[in-house]
């Protein structure tokens, strides 16, 4: 399985498989950006006989919304396993993102109901797990099983801060999804801070303006 551009996705699969592996599995997070929301990662372990894989798995930054949603339907539908977590911004804040990012992964890592030979990592980190991983950088890129863990983390966390916007009105989470963009920005300045923003991320925009809290929930 290759990309236009000569990736072969499975490259890192086969060669577990051929170290003897048989459930490789793949973990990646969204949301380690933004200034509100949670972060969210996804294990997932595929199936890699022909006849299963997926086309058109990738990076989910990289796919229009609704494919990613048609993907992430078909990577429920044949996962051996897969689990998605979350950390909220009270844990981040708490913590810091690269930890909450860590721990996070390995939430959804040990949550798998089947439990893989080796998990491939997104990034150029290790999580507190028990198991062999091996750390990809650019790993939704490049591995199919990374790419299908990303668009599941993708998928679910876009979802959430849509139900967010509608508990939250005004911030415009169904749009940026929590992003520190200039409406987003101008949200905070107008309305304060809520519930689910990072203050560790934004403390600017609470210093003086004693709109910290909104708590309309």
């Amino acid at each position: 399985m290759k990309t236009e551009k000569g990736v072969d996705k499975l490259f890192y699969e086969r060669e577990m498989l051929q170290l003897g592996a048989q459930y490789v599995a793949g973990a990646d997070e969204v949301g380690r950006g933004p200034f509100a929301g949670p972060v969210v990662a996804a294990a997932v372990i595929l199936p890699l006989d022909e006849k299963s894989l997926i086309e058109g798995i990738d990076d989910s930054k990289k796919v229009k919304e609704g494919e990613r949603k048609r993907l992430a339907q078909l990577i429920r539908e044949r996962a051996v396993a897969y689990c998605i977590c979350e950390e909220d911004n009270h844990t981040i804040d708490r913590i810091n993102i690269l930890q909450a990012t860590k721990l996070c992964m390995k939430r959804a890592v040990e949550g798998l109901s089947v439990s893989p030979d080796v998990v491939l990592i997104d990034g150029n980190f290790k999580i507190d797990i028990s198991l062999p991983q091996q750390s990809i950088v650019k790993g939704d890129a490049l591995s199919y099983s990374i790419g299908a863990a990303s668009i599941l983390a993708k998928v679910y966390r876009d979802e959430l801060m849509e139900k967010y916007d509608a508990i939250y009105p005004g911030y415009g989470f169904a749009q940026h999804k929590g992003y520190g963009t200039k409406m987003h920005r101008d949200a905070i300045g107008e309305l304060g801070l809520c519930e689910i923003h990072r203050r560790t991320f934004i403390k600017k925009h609470s210093d003086g303006q004693g709109k910290e809290e909104r708590s309309d929930t």
